[in-house]
């Protein structure tokens, strides 16, 4: 099974670069999208129902927020879920920043974290956000579901995640406080599963400034992620960074299981 996440920066904006035409291309079975900027009535009845290569239709999920052309997440899938729903916090949910999909074997979350801002400006927000993650995943486990908790992070964890960390120590997505509680997640019995599979490896970045050529010079930022709880790890068989799909500053994530 491919799960793939992706920040698209905007779903009708990304429509016009090719994103209906990409996703019948590589079909994942399970594709989570976040910053859509969109509430499903403004979007075409191809857009919200694509078709496969087997001719069947994904059926999607969202979660808009309430102020237009801002955050939002969705599901696309070919196999449709027990049960769709947003985390249950009205502070969040009014952002669109979390869609839960429920499965036989486990739950895919598509979650679109707060930007903490120049200055911190939202940082608690942020942090808040944080905490509920932590918060819903804990509450996964402790009951034996297994998680995917996919999505823009706003946060790269490690100085390996970024290409300039010195000079970004103290900006937005790589403030100690961010940096903790990735610390506190991955403490957790939580495992990012990029570095799983590839412990050490540099230069490898999911999202880019459009300034100064940055994704041409590889001048980038990791905070794309799949997570995934302890006992989940056994069933992963890859996790990559699709970083020639372009349409947006992030590029694709893809997450690949058993069955």
């Amino acid at each position: 099974m491919d799960i793939v996440s992706w920040n698209v920066n905007g779903i009708r904006a990304v429509e016009k670069k090719g994103f209906r035409e990409w996703l019948a291309s590589e079909e994942p079975d399970i594709l989570c999208v976040q910053e859509t900027k969109a509430e499903p009535e403004q979007l075409s009845d191809s857009l919200k129902s694509p078709a496969s290569r087997g001719g069947a239709a994904y059926r999607s999920y969202w979660a808009s927020a309430r102020k237009k052309g801002y955050s939002g997440t969705a599901i696309y899938t070919k196999v449709e879920p027990l049960d769709v729903r947003p985390l249950g916090i009205k502070e969040f949910d009014n952002e669109g920043r979390v869609l839960q999909a429920f499965y036989k074997d486990f739950v895919v979350v598509s979650a679109y974290f707060p930007n903490s801002q120049d200055g911190g400006a939202r940082l608690p927000y942020k942090l808040d956000f944080c905490a509920a993650m932590l918060e819903l995943c804990g509450a996964f486990a402790s009951r034996g579901q297994s998680f995917i908790l996919c999505g823009d992070y706003n946060i790269a964890h490690k100085p390996i995640d970024l290409a300039r960390p010195k000079e970004n120590e103290g900006n937005a997505g790589y403030l100690p406080e961010e940096r903790a509680w990735m610390d506190t997640f991955t403490a957790s019995s939580f495992v990012d599963t990029f570095r799983h599979f590839h412990p050490g490896e540099p230069g490898n970045y999911t999202w880019w400034s459009y300034r100064q050529g940055a994704r041409a010079k590889n001048i980038g930022w990791r905070i794309d992620y799949f997570c995934v709880d302890s006992p989940f790890v056994k069933k992963l068989k890859s996790s990559e960074i699709m970083g020639s799909v372009a349409g947006s500053d992030h590029c694709p994530i893809k997450l690949i299981i058993e069955g």
